[in-house]
């Protein structure tokens, strides 16, 4: 019989959490000593703001991207702590991962720091296309959600619970979004509000079911859009094995098909926008003002588009790894 305890997860070791400290620039002033130091203020009344620095400086370092499912020979994400530290950052090369990758490794390293964390999965909205189209999915103008296709992480501090996310993308959440309903919070300035809505959803069966949905609009006149909706339940390592199977192989999934990369843009201590490379596009986005930062006609521009404005530096193993899928650019 085994002896080991399955609750037990991975942390990383202090010299682990000072190259992330170092990866992400982290100010002076929000480091705090990897061991007891950390976790003293992680479960201090200035844990919260120790958790928000770490969440926008890894926003603003860590890319959230699918490279390795299109610039790879093998096309294979890998979700353990250590291939994920590996990858984000003992190669420095600027990369990052999708929601599992860099919410996986986020937990880790608040985990490692003393932070009260766990993690749990999310249904993601796939009506916002339609939404944003103007057209309906089906004849349905709502939320229409998908499968356990996302991860967030939910941090206790202070008898308070905060949902993290540092992996969506554009519209993700720039600060820990507290686990009240309907408390809407700046989250990229100017215009764009986020907050927790927690309701039943129009996909359920049974009237009697809630979950927290992530909701946001770019202007107070804007309706609100679910991004995603999630419970509290603990997703467990092997549950996300499943869902990262799916996300990374499925021809149904977008991120088989389509090349991704978005970094948060940070001026002064705050996120103000992004940049995000989608297929062809790469486009800058400051205050809800975008701009395109260049034309992408080849393979060889994307590569450089990816190093100029995304800091990611493909090796010649990377580029060629492309080679002439449906993904590359012809």
């Amino acid at each position: 019989m085994s002896t080991s305890d399955p609750s037990i997860r991975p942390i990383y070791s202090h010299d682990q959490l000072i190259a992330y400290y170092d990866h992400i620039a982290l100010p002076e002033h929000h480091r705090h000593t990897p061991g007891e130091k950390s976790k003293a203020v992680a479960n201090s009344a200035d844990g919260l703001d120790y958790l928000a620095a770490l969440q926008r400086y890894t926003l603003s370092s860590i890319p959230f991207e699918n490279l390795e499912l299109h610039y790879s020979r093998y096309r294979v994400i890998l979700i353990d702590p250590q291939s994920l530290y590996d990858k984000i950052i003992a190669r420095g090369n600027g990369r990052g991962g999708y929601c599992m990758e860099n919410n996986c490794f986020f937990e880790t390293c608040l985990r490692s720091l003393g932070f009260q964390v766990m993690s749990t999965g999310a249904r993601v909205n796939e009506g916002r296309s339609f939404a944003r189209s103007g057209s309906a999915s089906d004849g349905w103008e709502g939320p229409k959600y998908g499968g356990w296709g996302h991860m967030i992480n939910i941090v206790t501090m202070q008898n308070n619970r905060y949902m993290v996310d540092v992996g969506f993308g554009s519209s993700g959440p720039t600060h820990p979004i507290p686990l009240i309903h309907n408390r809407p919070t700046i989250n990229v300035p100017p215009n764009q509000w986020v907050r927790l809505n927690y309701a039943n959803i129009p996909d359920n069966t049974s009237p009697d079911q809630t979950l927290w949905a992530f909701e946001y609009r770019n202007s107070e006149n804007d309706p609100w859009m679910s991004n995603y909706c999630f419970s509290e339940l603990e997703f467990l390592p092997s549950d996300y094995a499943v869902m990262n199977h799916f996300t990374s192989t499925s021809r149904t999934s977008f991120f088989t098909y389509s090349v991704v990369c978005v970094r948060m843009v940070m001026e002064d201590d705050r996120i103000v926008g992004d940049v995000t490379l989608f297929n062809k596009d790469i486009k800058r986005r400051i205050a809800g003002k975008s701009e395109v930062l260049m034309e992408i006609a080849s393979e060889g521009d994307r590569v450089n588009a990816l190093d100029r404005y995304l800091g990611v530096r493909l090796s010649d193993a990377e580029k060629s790894g492309i080679g002439k899928t449906t993904s590359a650019i012809s």
